[in-house]
Parts: C-alpha cells; structure tokens; sequence
C-alpha cells in the first residue's frame, strides 16, 4: 500500500514521428484518469441478476496545467508541424498624426502583418477605410498608417501584430479529413514519501483542449485525451511500490 499526494506530474509522446520530443504538462495542477466499464446484468424472474458480464471498456485522462506549450497543442492536438518563427502582437504602440504627409510607421513595419486597430488617446475607436481617410479614420499598408490632415497632433494608440523570425514556432491548424489524428504515448508519475507509482497508456488521442484566462489568477489549461489499446493490445503499463 502507499499514498498518492500532490498532483504528480504528466508527459506525452508522440507515437507518429520518429525521434519524438517529449512534452510535460508544465505545473500540473490536476491529472485525472477515469476507467469505466459497461456491465450487463442478466435477469430472471427474481430482483437480482442471475449474472453480470462485463461488455466495453473506456479510458479517458484530462490534466490541468499552467504553462502552456506549443508542442502539446499544435502537434499532439491538432496534428500540426512547427515552424520557426512566431506571430507578435503590439497593443497600443503610441504615435501622435505629423504633418504632412500624415503618417505614421509603426516600429515593425517591416514585418508587419494584421492591423488590429486604432484609437486616440481617449479610446475612441478610429475607423479603417480604402483610401482618402477623413476626420477619424485611417488607412494602413504595410505598417504605415495615414490620417486625415484635420487629425495633425492627435495622439494615438496602434495596435497591430507582425512577425518575428529570431524566437518562437507557429503551428498552422489546418482543416485536416475526417478521421485523421495524432496518437501519443502518455506517463503519468506519481512520487510521495519516498515512493512512487506510474501509469502509461500506450496510445492516446486528444479529444479536448479548454483554455481560459482570469483577471487575477494564472491560465491554466485542460487538455483530454481518450486511451486506446496499442497495435500489440496493450493499453498501458500501471507500476507501483508495493510488493506482494
């Protein structure tokens, strides 16, 4: 016998590519695994069953972490492949309307991407149009934005997000066919008091993924997964302590 404190910790594999990086559910918060079985009762003419047989069997995991991980979710997810670069955004870069010719270049204009708006100094929303811009509204391209000659001095707030090639990696979630999804090997580790126990399930695919923030409190996400036997018909592998 032994005793399971804290919440442990939690890894998955991919089983899809060769040389897989491992993921850790990064500050595991919670890790829940879930067997259930569906049974049949056979009645005769009394209350209870003269036998109970056990049909399927189910297997779902969920962990709820606190650091998110680009791995975890673009590939062992959405089954998606990772390029270097990531998509930076820039919320209310300050800029004030010159004279003409009225335009402001935002600081990474040259690797500018979407516009994400424009207000003035009160909030007040600015409205993007073609071309020609009037009082109270712009136009933007390529990371330069121009204003009406009547809005000289006004001071702004841009909002934008471009990208970067020196950190990061993008996953693009693409709209893949029915059926197709990425299978990953999960560890599930268990330390208290000098001992320990482990679960691995062989083969495991995502069903869920919830992510929520809180105005004072740390995101953390809930990823789900459902458990499969492997091509060998192995679920998985439980190890404890204990000795018989």
């Amino acid at each position: 016998m032994q005793n399971v404190f804290g919440a442990g910790s939690m890894w998955a594999v991919n089983n899809g590519v060769s040389n897989p990086t491992p993921v850790k559910f990064g500050v595991a918060q919670n890790i829940a695994l879930d067997f259930s079985v569906n049974t049949k009762p056979l009645f005769g003419q009394n209350q209870l069953p003269v036998s109970v047989a056990r049909g399927t069997v189910s297997a779902k995991g969920k962990c709820g972490f606190a650091q998110l991980n680009g791995r975890l979710i673009g590939e062992l997810f959405f089954g998606a492949t990772a390029s270097s670069g990531q998509i930076l955004v820039v919320e209310n870069e300050v800029g004030v309307v010159p004279s003409s010719p009225f335009q402001v270049t935002v600081a990474n204009a040259a690797n500018w991407a979407l516009d994400l708006g424009v207000t003035d100094a009160n909030a007040v929303p600015l409205v993007r149009v073609a071309s020609a811009p009037a009082v109270g509204q712009y136009v933007v391209v390529a990371g330069v934005y121009s204003f009406a000659a009547a809005d000289v001095g006004k001071s702004l707030r841009i909002s934008y997000t471009y990208n970067s090639s020196a950190t990061g990696q993008n996953y693009t979630l693409n709209n893949q066919a029915v059926g197709v999804a990425p299978t990953f090997k999960t560890v599930m580790f268990m330390p208290y008091n000098g001992k320990t126990a482990s679960l691995t399930l062989n083969s495991c695919i995502a069903n869920k993924f919830s992510l929520s923030t809180l105005l004072e409190d740390f995101a953390k996400p809930d990823f789900e997964f459902e458990a499969v036997a492997d091509g060998n018909g192995v679920l998985g592998v439980i190890s404890v302590a204990e000795v018989s």
